[in-house]
């Protein structure tokens, strides 16, 4: 499209002007793009956008990036829950592997 920059995350394709508006909002590039795709995905099954649509075949993509724009969506990190599954992780590994066993004989 002449005129209207768009900039494609593999299946994801986006405005470049609201992408922009939306990192000012979430500057992590990867969280943004989760963010966006899980967004859109729930658009498409029928939720009711936070922003009125410009129109009505407005892409879905567009308007989850209008809502972090516009500050309607944000993203959370539970650090805890980050820390509970490394730790959970650790023990799951210091259980179930015998690094012994690796270098026996």
């Amino acid at each position: 499209m002449q005129g209207r920059g768009r900039a494609s995350y593999g299946e994801l394709e986006m405005n470049n002007e609201l992408l922009k508006k939306a990192h000012e909002k979430i500057a992590s590039v990867p969280i943004l793009v989760n963010l966006v795709s899980k967004r859109e995905r729930e658009l498409i099954n029928g939720a009711k956008p936070l922003v009125h649509p410009l129109s009505f075949d407005e892409d879905k993509c567009d308007i989850a990036l209008r809502e972090i724009a516009e500050g309607k969506l944000t993203a959370e990190i539970d650090f805890d829950a980050i820390a509970r599954a490394e730790d959970a992780k650790i023990r799951w590994s210091e259980k179930h592997i015998n690094v012994k066993s690796y270098y026996a004989n």
